[in-house]
């Protein structure tokens, strides 16, 4: 790996960088495979047993890794340079990006991001987090922006109060607003439940970031969840979290 940083906990060690090695990049893919269909159902279109697709060559794979060197959290960092050879972002897929790309800065898209369920305390995420920050920093990037998904399993009413909730407080300026190109199921949208829906931890993580979300999610039909784009501008990040992911320089 590119670069490498550690942290340890009781009985486990965990490392984290960019990938370099094809054997590592496939690990990545393999856990995305493992993760996205046992608790989404998506349909991955092959038996390989590997998540693949035309945007991973293009991009930078941040992985942790545990003590015996498997990889056990993962995300793909795809720059603004690379999606403009190759056609736009993964995210332009699912929704119209055209208002939010007129702003200017340096755009990045985060995405495939997940944790492999046993290391889901807290330290993979946020070594993963770390890694993503350095290369913030060191490449410029104003924006960041992703698909946070939420599963659909349930017809869609979930995906809709966690939109619903989350839009209240975390809602970009206009500017930055995106049309999804494929709408949530109508009926799910009708939901009158008030009490509070829990979060999803991915999609609480950025938030407390200080990302927010660019409007109404898009249905992923292959993935069967729901997406949210979300945006973080770099420069808006809490001085916390500035501090503990090395990001002073960007903000100061």
């Amino acid at each position: 790996m590119q670069s490498q940083s550690r942290a340890s906990s009781s009985s486990r060690k965990l490392t984290s960088g960019v990938a370099k090695e094809p054997a590592q990049i496939i690990a990545a893919q393999q856990l995305r495979y493992e993760v996205f269909t046992s608790e989404y159902g998506a349909d991955m279109k092959t038996d390989t047993g590997i998540d693949e697709d035309h945007f991973d060559p293009w991009c930078k794979h941040f992985v942790v890794m545990n003590q015996n060197g498997e990889v056990v959290a993962t995300t793909r960092l795809l720059h603004g340079e690379m999606a403009e050879k190759i056609g736009g972002f993964y995210s332009e897929d699912e929704f119209n990006l055209d208002r939010l790309k007129q702003n200017p800065g340096v755009f990045a898209e985060l995405g495939r991001t997940c944790i492999r369920s046993d290391f889901r305390s807290g330290a993979a995420l946020s070594m993963l987090w770390s890694e993503v920050a350095r290369y913030l920093v060191q490449e410029g990037i104003d924006y960041l922006l992703g698909c946070a998904s939420i599963s659909m399993r349930d017809g869609g009413y979930k995906a809709w109060r966690v939109t619903q909730q989350i839009q209240q407080e975390y809602l970009t300026a206009e500017p930055f607003r995106v049309i999804p190109k494929r709408t949530l199921p109508h009926l799910a949208s009708q939901n009158t439940q008030t009490d509070k829906v829990v979060i999803p931890p991915l999609i609480r993580s950025y938030m407390r970031l200080g990302a927010e979300v660019c409007g109404d999610p898009c249905w992923d039909p292959a993935f069967r969840c729901a997406d949210l784009l979300v945006l973080l501008n770099v420069d808006n990040l809490a001085a916390r979290y500035a501090r503990r992911y090395n990001l002073e320089a960007k903000i100061a």
